[in-house]
This record gives structure tokens, C-alpha cells and sequence, in this order.
């Protein structure tokens, strides 16, 4: 990072922290040797999370990051706690998915309102923090749905396009001050949400759609993350980094034709 005094220990901060993809994030965090705050809104996973983790170098913090209030309550946590933030991650996140004639305002409001606001919220919030302290960076994670459109995910997909322009203006800005402000896209990672929520047939139409054939893994996800915290992502800023194994570059795609390795031709 950009630490004026090299001999602090670098402090993350994991929006949506207690499990998935952030829990992923907050622990390649630790073996790298940063003290962590893991938010999130969930306080009984948090808990179990915390237990499980059993180490003085990370705290968990219940905080409900569309709320501003609980955001800055929680930036004085972190800061009594550790003293000042290097880096922050907005992976918090929900998703409603409904036909987009049945997405009421409510479930459009409650989306936007984690998936977007949340990641203004803490930006501003945390930002500032990572500003005062010389410099940083700031990840957010959006996702393959706010890249291209897909069905029932009018409000998903919608927050995470957003995500992504919110991502380009911070970095413009604050690219300025020493922060450096990236995104990455994540296609389908095998956490147990989707061991729980993904049908064989789903799974299936998602091995055909991907080149490299798989999901991705929460691993994957958080080493991209860490990389681009670190010093040897330092001219990277403004850029969004799918991390889907070629599935957003498939576009449509023929499986069928990639599967057999036949020539295309054109219909």
C-alpha cells in the first residue's frame, strides 16, 4: 500500500465479510499480514465467523452498510481499533430474482440500496480515512451481470452496472489523492449459496457457457482482490476485471460448437 510510516501493519476493511466471497477476501487479507474489519449486516454468522477465525489481528463489526449512520459508527471502530485503513472492499451484497414485471419498487429499493448506495456509503466514509492516511485502494465487487444483461436480474444486474460507473468516477478522483479505485466482476464462484441455489441444469447450462469450463472459487476471487490492493497493482486504477474464466467474452456463444471444436460458419 501507500503507507507514509512503513512500519504499520496494513488494515483492511470487508464489507459483506462473514462469509463467500468476503469471508475469502478478509482471510487472504490475514495471511498477507493486515489487521481486518469484517461488516456486515448477518450478526449471527459474523459471530460464528469470528469465533471460528479466533484472532486479535481481525474484529467483526454489525453494520448495515445502506444505513450511514452504522457506516460511520463503524469507521470509528475500526479506527479506535487499528488506528487507520489502507484498503477497503465493498462486497456487500443482495439480490431479488424475479421476472422484471414482478420486481416490485420495495425489492428494487432494497437492492440498490446494499449493492449501490452501501458501496457509496462506505467509499465515502472509509475514503476519507484511507485519504488521511496517504493512500490506498478501493475494490468493489460488482459482477458478470453488470456487464451483460441476463434474465430476472433487473435489479441485480442494474446495481452492479451502476457499481461499475461509481467505480470509474472514484477512481478519476481520487486517483488524484493516492487511491487507487478498481472492480472486478465475478461470473458464477462456487460458494455454498450456489451449492444451495444452483440446479444440475443450471450448473450444466453455466460449464456449456464458460470456456474454461467451471466455476470460479472464492480463492480465485480473493487473490484478484489482493493483487490489486497491493503494491503490485500500483498503476492500476479505473478498470473493471471480469473474473469469470471467459464468460463475459463468450457473449452469446454456441456451446454446442465449442464443445466439438467445429468451424464456424456463417448462417
Amino acid at each position: 500500500m501507500n503507507n507514509k510510516d512503513s512500519n504499520k501493519r496494513h488494515v483492511a476493511v470487508v464489507t459483506g465479510g462473514a462469509r463467500g466471497i468476503g469471508l475469502g477476501i478478509g482471510k487472504w487479507f490475514l495471511r498477507h499480514g493486515y489487521q481486518v474489519a469484517l461488516l456486515d449486516i448477518d450478526k449471527v454468522t459474523l459471530d460464528k465467523t469470528m469465533q471460528s477465525i479466533g484472532s486479535e489481528d481481525v474484529i467483526g463489526i454489525h453494520c448495515d452498510v445502506s444505513k450511514p449512520q452504522e457506516v460511520e459508527k463503524a469507521s470509528q471502530e475500526v479506527l479506535a481499533q487499528f488506528g487507520h485503513v489502507d484498503a477497503l472492499v465493498n462486497n456487500a451484497g443482495v439480490a431479488v430474482f424475479k421476472p422484471v414485471l414482478e420486481t416490485s419498487f420495495d425489492e428494487w429499493r432494497t437492492v440498490l440500496g446494499t449493492n449501490l448506495d452501501g458501496a457509496f456509503i462506505c467509499s465515502q466514509v472509509f475514503g476519507r480515512s484511507i485519504v488521511q492516511n496517504g493512500g490506498g485502494a478501493i475494490v468493489n465487487i460488482a459482477s458478470i451481470s453488470g456487464l451483460r444483461a441476463s434474465t430476472l436480474r433487473v435489479a441485480y444486474g442494474t446495481s452492479k452496472a451502476a457499481l461499475i460507473q461509481l467505480t470509474k468516477q472514484y477512481a478519476v478522483e481520487l486517483g488524484n489523492l493516492n487511491v487507487r479505485v478498481n472492480v472486478i466482476a465475478p461470473g458464477p464462484v462456487e460458494t455454498e449459496m450456489a451449492k444451495l441455489v444452483h440446479s444440475v441444469a443450471i450448473r450444466t447450462d453455466y460449464y456449456d457457457a464458460i470456456p474454461l469450463g467451471r466455476y470460479g472459487t472464492v480463492e480465485e476471487m480473493a487473490n484478484t482482490v489482493g493483487f490489486l490492493c497491493s503494491e503490485q497493482a500500483a498503476f492500476i486504477n479505473g478498470q473493471v476485471i471480469a473474473v469469470d474464466g471467459g464468460f463475459e467474452a463468450t457473449g452469446v456463444g454456441l456451446p454446442t460448437l465449442r464443445r466439438n471444436g467445429a468451424p464456424a460458419k456463417a448462417y
